[in-house]
This record gives structure tokens, C-alpha cells and sequence, in this order.
């Protein structure tokens, strides 16, 4: 079928090709069905998502909830990571720092950037900052998500 960034590249342009591509990544890893995204970007060291306001993701006072918030960040620092490192790595969240900034009331952008350099020669930490606006450009959110890089191991 072909990796993440050849399936993205297949699909991008196509009617709906956004969306279907969600959809698929989302059954890879069905929790992150639960927001409904669509992915709008993915490059190497780069990858925007969008989620909807809508009632499934809203918290008691009508805003969307924080960890709707948190599982866009991890969804576009994950696939960002995922396109990014090489086909010899592989890579985990070990960790994510997050600050609330402003109330959600509008439909979310998370867009995820690498903040340091990637570990090649040894195991070690890949910093990943994802920033949340609203429609009007204002940041509501803001993770940092230690990603953990290292070689595949040897498979003879």
C-alpha cells in the first residue's frame, strides 16, 4: 500500500482524498476517530489537522474540550514524526507538555513543527511543538511532545 507520506501524496488531491486519508489513518488508530479530523497538510517536518466544533468534542461550557485538544496534538506531532523519520527508525510519544490558552469556541487548526534535530546515531528525545488556533487566528492551545527515536532493531 505504501508508506504514510506516498499514501498522502496518492490521495491529496483527489475529491474527498483529505478526508479518505483521515479515515484511514483513523482505523490504523481508531481513538483518534473520536475528534473526526482532516488533515489539510503532511510534509516531512510538518502536518496541519482541522476538527469541527461539534457536540462529541465540547466540554460543559460549550468550548472543546482540552483532551480533544490533546489527541489533535498527538495525532499531528505523531504523523508529522511518522513522515519525517527515517525508514531504519522508529518512534514513540514519551511524553507532552500542554498549555491552555485560550477558550476553543470555533472550529481548531493544530499544526505540528519539529522544534530540534532528529537522533540518528543514538536512542534519544525528537521535541515536536503543535500549535492550536481557532478561526480567528488565536492560539487556544499549545503541546510540546517529546517524541523517542530509535533504530529498528536488526530482524534476521
Amino acid at each position: 500500500m505504501g508508506t504514510t507520506l506516498e499514501i498522502w501524496e496518492r490521495f491529496k488531491t483527489k475529491p474527498f482524498g483529505k478526508q479518505l486519508f483521515s479515515k484511514m489513518l483513523c482505523h490504523k488508530a481508531p481513538y483518534f476517530g473520536s475528534i473526526k479530523p482532516v488533515f489539510v497538510e503532511l510534509m516531512p517536518g510538518s502536518c496541519e489537522v482541522r476538527i469541527r466544533k461539534r457536540r462529541a468534542v465540547l466540554n460543559h461550557i460549550g468550548t472543546v474540550h482540552a483532551i480533544a485538544m490533546c489527541n489533535m496534538a498527538e495525532l499531528a506531532a505523531g504523523t508529522m514524526t511518522d513522515v519525517t523519520v527515517p525508514k531504519t527508525h522508529r518512534w514513540i510519544p514519551k511524553g507532552m507538555t500542554v498549555e491552555y490558552l485560550n477558550k476553543a469556541a470555533t472550529e481548531l487548526k493544530a499544526v505540528a513543527k519539529p522544534l530540534g534535530e532528529m537522533p540518528l546515531d543514538a536512542p534519544g528525545e525528537y521535541p515536536v511543538e503543535v500549535l492550536v488556533t481557532d478561526t480567528g487566528g488565536t492560539q487556544v492551545f499549545r503541546a510540546k511532545i517529546a517524541m523517542w527515536i530509535s533504530p529498528k532493531p536488526n530482524r534476521t
